[in-house]
């Protein structure tokens, strides 16, 4: 009888809740179904803008919290961005279905869901492009097909080949030395990128986001930085060669979570392409420079994917069922990858919070920082580490870390401030060394001989 009677509330819950539509969404009716979630979800969701389009429409972001619009110390920040290319629009549905999926579950109190929105702060942004997307969504109603159509946006500029170049960079100075992370950018670069592009650079930068998807169309694969191939042109165009990441093996795992979690992308043959375990590397799959991928690894602490999840760039609407049920667990199961490797807080002896400090991790070339709360991310696979924080002015910490596999380990700092250094005192040489100061300690045997014997003040420099 119990069953009967858990079932019953079920369904009755579910009634209450506008069920899954299965349907494409013009920018209209994206607007309406993401403040519809949050009428239904308002103590756990929010809805805001990063900026505009080129057409004046709003880049919409839907959050889910326990707390909307706090950030809460040690709680990591992940993020989804769909429809980067307007005429790749499955990802806009997906995240859409998965907005209304997650406010379902948490109403039914899905402990999952529960688990994962009190522990997460979780930022949908459905669409990239949207005017993009409102010129593919044309054509297809009036069936003009084109394999490009709406994929730039509304300037003709591919937002995806539009953020400022840092993999240059980053080359050089692993072979040269220099900073492994938060590369700077140019000083000029608001000006060399679209609207939407540069919204979405303040955004991740006002975010201390840990983990990202880039959702796509066009083939079924995960896809791992970096994009950009480190072998030299060939004829005009990069040579398409293996080019990781010094945190290569965690991409690969992550990239593999979603994929053996998909319905098929995990079986490698797809579209007619084949790739193992249905991953790849960007640049052995073929070379992009100026990726929002590897953007985000290089300029924050962010580790962001890219998920190629159908070969029609448009399904059509009766598809979409199967392609949600396809990829739910998937969107779940990679929202969890947040929750592994270490966290924690950097603070002083004073127990003030310490932003910006630098978490290394010896033997990956690659460090994050803590961030405006203090609070650090670091994600790792299983295994022993020797992590050190620094900071200006302060000592830096080393410890040992062994990393388990399940939950992230919990890893803070507090760090002394350094001893200032007194200044090394010059002594005024005498004539016999042309005018040179030479420190105490290179002066010549007979010269400190001397001055002792005649007992002479030091005297400071003039």
């Amino acid at each position: 009888m119990s069953d009967l009677v858990s079932i019953f509330l079920h369904l009755l819950l579910f009634k209450m809740v506008a069920p899954v539509t299965f349907r494409h969404h013009r920018y209209d009716d994206l607007v309406r179904m993401l403040y519809k979630v949050h009428n239904e979800c308002p103590h756990i969701t929010r809805v805001y803008s990063i900026g505009r389009s080129v057409k004046g429409r709003h880049l919409y972001v839907l959050e889910f919290s326990d707390y909307p619009g706090i950030h809460e110390p040690l709680e990591p920040e992940v993020k989804y961005v769909g429809n980067m290319h307007g005429n790749e629009v499955l990802g806009r549905e997906l995240l859409l279905q998965l907005s209304e999926f997650l406010c379902e579950e948490f109403r039914n109190r899905n402990q999952r869901i529960v688990r994962l929105v009190e522990d997460t702060r979780i930022h949908i942004m459905p669409s990239m492009n949207p005017d993009g997307y409102e010129v593919a969504a044309a054509a297809q109603e009036r069936d003009i097909s084109g394999y490009l159509v709406g994929r730039n946006n509304a300037n003709g500029v591919d937002l995806n080949r539009n953020f400022p170049d840092l993999n240059t960079y980053i080359y050089y100075n692993e072979k040269n030395g220099g900073p492994n992370h938060h590369l700077p950018l140019p000083d000029n670069w608001k000006s060399q990128v679209e609207p939407e592009t540069q919204a979405v650079i303040q955004w991740i930068r006002s975010f201390n986001f840990v983990l990202s998807a880039n959702l796509h169309g066009g083939a079924v694969v995960a896809n791992y930085p970096y994009d950009k191939s480190l072998e030299h042109r060939v004829r005009g165009f990069r040579r398409t060669a293996n080019t990781p990441t010094p945190d290569d093996k965690l991409f690969q795992k992550l990239a593999k979570v979603y994929s053996y979690a998909h319905g098929w992308m995990h079986q490698g043959w797809n579209c007619g392409d084949y790739f193992p375990e249905g991953i790849t590397n960007g640049a052995s799959w073929y070379s992009l420079s100026k990726g929002m991928q590897d953007f985000n690894y290089l300029h924050t602490n962010c580790f962001e994917i890219t998920l190629e999840l159908s070969c029609d760039k448009f399904p059509l609407q009766g598809e979409l069922q199967r392609e949600w049920l396809g990829n739910r667990e998937a969107l779940i199961q990679f929202l969890e990858q947040v929750h592994q490797g270490i966290k924690g807080m950097v603070r002083d002896e004073n127990y003030n919070n310490l932003a910006d400090a630098v978490i290394s991790v010896s033997g990956i070339n690659h460090d994050v920082t803590s961030g405006a709360h203090g609070d650090y991310f670091r994600l790792l696979l299983p295994g022993t580490y020797t992590v050190t924080a620094t900071a200006p002015g302060f000592d830096p910490e080393t410890v040992s870390v062994t990393v388990g596999p399940a939950e992230p380990k919990l890893v803070n700092f507090q760090l002394k401030r350094s001893t200032p250094q007194a200044a090394p005192k010059r002594r005024i040489p005498n004539s016999g060394h042309r005018g040179r100061v030479l420190p105490k300690k290179v002066q010549p045997r007979a010269a400190r001989k001397k001055e002792t014997m005649m007992k002479q003040p030091q005297r400071g420099p003039a």
